[in-house]
Formats: structure tokens, C-alpha cells, sequence
């Protein structure tokens, strides 16, 4: 596959660049995690292959990428966008300074607790909290947190207060670092040993080993922000479900405008976090960058992303695959 991207990759440059002219520049946003810069890989492969733009890619975050687009008009495209963490978001597209194509993730960023999938299997109890609850045992006595800073750290502390989870006899893990809470994930899988804990999506742990998700019940906006807050004075006393985030694609009005066909396209490039996270654990596993990764997609989905384009773009992209 890397020899197949790699020929890919090569043979477009030079269709690229002969018909760059027919969209001309295009500024888009590639986000620093790896769903965001799969994302923009195939984007920017299917955009100059099959509309002729010429993409420059500008590494990013959430809050940035917005801040940009109202001061400069740039970028053109951002892509992945967790507006749960962009409160400029409803403010600029009110104002009329982006317009929001789709949801890059259908079905939404996910974040929560989870078990293995064989624990399941093995002890159906376990499916719910209640059942957790009164098992500790077959989870291992313990809650595998986020490492100390991250926001999930102080959330996931008032949930478990709010759940009981010492009370019912299930400590309070805190990892190092993200890499450790992975690797927790790995070796429970290997040694099909009890693991119970926190962890979020897309991300190749959820592609590579399947998990239950853990119902917390109702999500309540008041009740999960005061969870993050330290000051809450009812911190800890209610349970609230983490929130579905939506992950959206915007562009500036001005790109919609000049350019329909290329953002009619990426207004049907969308992904379920189930496909996202098979994409991510290939690339884990092969050890792979984005720009492979897209290919990878490019090559075995065929049938979904031409459905995508226009009939143009689909003419140019059947001469490569």
C-alpha cells in the first residue's frame, strides 16, 4: 500500500499542476491531530486531482483557524472543526463570514467510558453502570482517568463522584500521559484482562480493539459543565452523559461563492466515526502518514467518495484509480 500511495502521489503531480488553474489558490486548514490531517489529505488529493485547485495547507487548531478566517479571509477551507471549542463559531456564521458545508463527522466527535467488548460477551451485566457498579471485581477495581490537565481529568472526577465509583469499590486510576492510557487499552486486549475507563473518538484505539460504550444516562449541558468547572458549587452531586460534539467543515463565504463545484464537494466528504477509526488504526499499524492513509481510503472505498464528485471530477479521478 505505501509503494501504491507513493505512485499515487507521484503520478498526480503533474495533472495538478497543469490544471491548477481551473479553481486556482486554496488555503485549508490542517488541523494537529491525525483525523483532521486524514481529512484534509484526501481533500486536497480529490480537490487538485479532480478540480484543478492548487491547495496550500496551513497547520492549525480550532480557536486559530477561526480567528484567522475574521481577521485575514484565511484560510479558504477549515476542516474538522469542533465547534464545542469555538465560541466564535455561531457569531461568524451569523455574521456571514463562513458558511458550514456539513458534518465532517456524521456522527459527531464521541467521548465517554467504556469497557471491553469480550467483558461483555462474557458478563452481559456489564453492559450498563448499574451492572459495573455492583461488579467492580470483573472491571479490576479500577477507573482508568486521563492524565492530570487535560479537561476529561477534572469531568471524568466529578462523573465518578456523581456515579459513586468509590464507593462501590472501583479506584480512581490516573494515567502520565495519553500514551500510557493507550497502552492500558493494548494490553488488557492482549491478555484479555479487565479494563474500565475513559476514552473519546475517533482514534485507532477505538479501530483497533472493540469497546462498549458505558451509558451514563441523560446528558444535562449545566450539569456536564459544571463537571469541568472546580468552582461549582454542586459539583459531583448530579451524573450527566459526555455530549455527541459536532465536527463541521466551514469555508468563507467568499470560497462558496467563487467556487461551488469544489465546495459542493466537500460538503459531501464526510466520515462515520466507525470508518474514521478503521482509517486511523491502518495507519497505526502501518506506521503511516496522512498522505498514505488517504490513499489507502482513495483505493479501498472507491465506490463511496465518487459518489462525492461531479461528473468532471470523477472523469479525471477514474484515469488514477
Amino acid at each position: 500500500m505505501k509503494k501504491l500511495a507513493a505512485a499515487l502521489l507521484g503520478a498526480a503531480l503533474a495533472p495538478a499542476a497543469a490544471s491548477a488553474a481551473d479553481c486556482g489558490s486554496v488555503v485549508m486548514t490542517e488541523m494537529n491531530w491525525k483525523s483532521s490531517q486524514v481529512v484534509t489529505s484526501v481533500a486536497k488529493f480529490v480537490l487538485e486531482q479532480g478540480y484543478g485547485c492548487e491547495v496550500t495547507m496551513v497547520a492549525s487548531s480550532t480557536v486559530p483557524a477561526l480567528a484567522s478566517v475574521a481577521e485575514t479571509g484565511k484560510p479558504d477551507i477549515v476542516t474538522e472543526l469542533w465547534i464545542n471549542g469555538a465560541p466564535a463559531y455561531e457569531k461568524m456564521e451569523a455574521s456571514g463570514k463562513i458558511t458550514t458545508l456539513t458534518d465532517v463527522l456524521s456522527d459527531g466527535g464521541v467521548e465517554g467510558w467504556w469497557i471491553p467488548q469480550y467483558l461483555v460477551d462474557a458478563h452481559p451485566e456489564l453492559a450498563t453502570l448499574e451492572g459495573v457498579l455492583a461488579n467492580p471485581e470483573l472491571v479490576g477495581g479500577r477507573f482508568h482517568q486521563c492524565p492530570e490537565g487535560w479537561g476529561c481529568q477534572r469531568a471524568n472526577a466529578s462523573k465518578g463522584a456523581a456515579a459513586g465509583l468509590e464507593g462501590a469499590g472501583i479506584e480512581l486510576f490516573q494515567h502520565g500521559s495519553g500514551e500510557t492510557l493507550a497502552a492500558s487499552i493494548a494490553s488488557a486486549f492482549e491478555n484479555q484482562e479487565p479494563w474500565f475507563g475513559y476514552y473519546w473518538g475517533p482514534t485507532a484505539i477505538l479501530g483497533k480493539y472493540p469497546m462498549h460504550k458505558i451509558s451514563l444516562g441523560e446528558y444535562i449541558p449545566e450539569v456536564h459543565t459544571c463537571d469541568s468547572d472546580p468552582e461549582c458549587p454542586t459539583r459531583g452531586e448530579r451524573l450527566s452523559e459526555y455530549p455527541v460534539s459536532p465536527v463541521k467543515t466551514v469555508v468563507t463565504n467568499t470560497f462558496s461563492e467563487e467556487q461551488p463545484e469544489a465546495s459542493a464537494f466537500m460538503a459531501n466528504l464526510s466520515f462515520t466515526n466507525e470508518q474514521m477509526n478503521g482509517i486511523l488504526a491502518w495507519m497505526d499499524d502501518n506506521d503511516a502518514t496522512a498522505e498514505e492513509a488517504a490513499v489507502y481510503f482513495l483505493t479501498s472505498e472507491k465506490d463511496l467518495w465518487m459518489g462525492w464528485l461531479d461528473d468532471e471530477a470523477k472523469a479525471k479521478l477514474s484515469e488514477l484509480f
